[in-house]
């Protein structure tokens, strides 16, 4: 996936690539936003498909809610394996993720996941802030719910966002092999992780702040709980075969589908990702896998995890270095109304792999 450092928003493909778009005129990939801001695809990057174009005019205000969730998606990758050999790297360039997205190990499986779950959340959650023209609150919930409660309220949109998603997202897998199937699979299991963790919220209502009666609603939950779901799946991952029922023209649709390797194991729920070749070697450098390796990297001299330096490092050792931090520390507040602060100056010692 890539970013253009002259874009100010993003759209994606999901075969690997984003495109950057700009605030610039340009002939025939011309792109008009709610607010008639004049947004174009940055010509020396790949072009959106037809499919996903005529989306994003179809839903005006719609592209910047995917701009917003594909960068919440990059920086939720980043945390959730920021103490692993793989930190879900990204670069300048005409693939944010590098080589990596043309494999079929884990970490491509929670980049689809990830990435698919950042679009619909971030949909979801527009249309119940009116940022999107097609769509609102969802308001399907109305009228009794319990004895003291009754549905009402603005329900976040998530079958409007795990709609668009798919239809966006999906729209670029080509063909039928084992790739095109693993990343339908990751992508809608990013999806309904989102839909799945969906929770009950409620306001109370009564005298003197009784809770005589509520009005509940359906609230996405945040990206955090979103992505520590799929990191525990990540680490759950199924490897899967291509699977193929036979030859009943009938159910061709059905022919094609993902088998566990391993015949003792069940075959992958929706929720579980998937992937079909291990990963590779994180430790060194690889021009040819693309992997940047662990050298230079900080780690943790005292953990025995897999922050620490024995294993983020690979048994290669580390060095160590202090460094003098300044920051403002002793803040005082005065009536009114200014913040006083004195400056302290710390030695911090760091840990880097050789």
């Amino acid at each position: 996936l890539a970013l253009s450092s002259l874009s100010n928003t993003l759209a994606v493909n999901n075969s690997g690539r984003w495109w950057g778009i700009i605030n610039v005129a340009s002939s025939t990939n011309l792109l008009t936003d709610s607010k008639n801001v004049q947004l174009v695809l940055d010509p020396s990057l790949q072009l959106l498909s037809r499919k996903q174009r005529k989306l994003i005019r179809q839903n005006p205000g719609i592209l910047h809610s995917v701009s917003s969730g594909l960068q919440t998606a990059i920086k939720e990758c980043k945390w959730q394996f920021r103490n692993r050999r793989w930190n879900c790297p990204t670069s300048q360039g005409p693939n944010i993720f590098g080589k990596i997205v043309n494999r079929g190990c884990r970490e491509t499986a929670f980049i689809f996941a990830i990435t698919s779950a950042g679009v619909t959340h971030s949909v979801a959650r527009s249309c119940s802030e009116g940022s999107i023209e097609s769509c609102t609150c969802d308001y399907r919930r109305r009228g009794p719910g319990g004895p003291d409660w009754h549905w009402g309220g603005c329900s976040d949109n998530i079958d409007f966002g795990r709609l668009f998603g798919r239809e966006f997202v999906d729209s670029s897998e080509k063909g039928r092999d084992l790739r095109f199937l693993m990343n339908l699979h990751n992508n809608e299991a990013g999806r309904m992780t989102v839909f799945s963790e969906m929770r009950q919220e409620c306001k109370c209502h009564g005298m003197s702040g009784s809770c005589t009666v509520r009005t509940c609603w359906m609230r996405l939950p945040t990206f955090r709980a979103v992505g520590d779901v799929l990191k525990d799946r990540f680490d759950g991952a199924s490897r899967v075969i291509y699977g193929n029922k036979g030859s009943n023209r009938a159910s061709r649709v059905e022919l094609h589908h993902l088998e566990p390797e391993n015949p003792a194991h069940k075959p992958p729920s929706p929720h579980d990702l998937v992937y079909f070749e291990k990963s590779p070697n994180f430790c060194t450098y690889s021009g040819k896998t693309g992997t940047a390796g662990t050298a230079g990297r900080s780690c943790n001299s005292s953990s025995p995890g897999l922050d620490g330096c024995e294993l983020l490092c690979c048994g290669r050792g580390y060095r160590t270095r202090t460094q003098r931090v300044t920051e403002r520390c002793n803040c005082t507040f005065h009536w009114c109304c200014h913040v006083s602060c004195l400056n302290c100056t710390n030695t911090q010692v760091l840990h880097e792999c050789l």
